[in-house]
C-alpha cells in the first residue's frame, strides 16, 4: 500500500471581536476522496489548506507553505494539533489504496489577503475565505477536519495569550 504524508493548517484570525478560520473550496475534480465527507447534497465543499510534504521539508514547513499557496496568507505557527490517518482508494490513475497521514498545525494569521493566490493554484483551489470559527465544525466537509477545528477551539479556551 502506498503511503502519503501531508500537512496542513488551522489558521486563526481575530476579526470583529471573533475568531475566524481560513478555509478553501477545492476545485471539485482536484479534491481527493476523504472519509467523512458529507453524503448530503452539500453544494459547497469546504476544507482546510493542506498538501503533500515535499522531500527534505518538515511537516510544519509544509503546513506554512500550503497555507500560503492555497489561501494567499502567511501565518505563524503556534502548536501541532493532531495527526489524522485514513485509507482511501485513488479514483484517478492506478486506483491504488493509499494510507495517508495528515499533520495539522494551529497557526495564527500574520499577513496577506485571503484568496490572493497564484493563477496556477486555481487548478486546485476555487476560492479561499474566512469563516467564523464557531461555524467551522459545521461547515467543513470532512469529519477529521471538523475534529481538528474542535481541538483548535479547545486550545484557544485554555491559552488566552493566542
Amino acid at each position: 500500500m502506498v503511503r502519503e504524508i501531508s500537512a496542513g493548517g488551522v489558521v486563526l484570525r481575530r476579526l470583529e471581536n471573533a475568531w475566524y478560520v481560513a478555509v478553501i473550496e477545492p476545485q471539485k475534480e482536484a479534491a481527493p476522496p476523504s472519509p467523512g465527507a458529507r453524503s448530503k447534497s452539500q453544494k459547497v465543499l469546504f476544507a482546510l489548506p493542506k498538501g503533500l510534504v515535499d522531500p527534505g521539508e518538515k511537516p510544519d514547513q509544509t503546513a506554512l507553505r500550503e497555507v500560503r499557496e492555497e489561501t494567499g496568507i502567511t501565518a505563524i505557527p503556534i502548536t501541532k494539533l493532531a495527526d489524522i490517518k485514513y485509507v482511501y482508494v485513488r479514483t484517478w490513475g492506478d486506483g491504488e489504496r493509499v494510507f495517508k497521514i495528515v499533520s495539522f498545525y494551529l497557526l495564527r494569521y500574520h499577513s496577506g489577503r485571503i484568496d490572493d493566490i497564484a493563477p496556477e493554484m486555481r487548478i486546485e483551489v476555487k476560492r479561499a475565505l474566512w469563516i467564523p470559527l464557531e461555524e467551522a465544525a459545521k461547515k467543513l466537509s470532512y469529519s477529521n477536519e471538523r475534529k481538528v477545528v474542535r481541538l483548535a477551539q479547545k486550545y484557544l479556551e485554555s491559552h488566552a495569550e493566542v
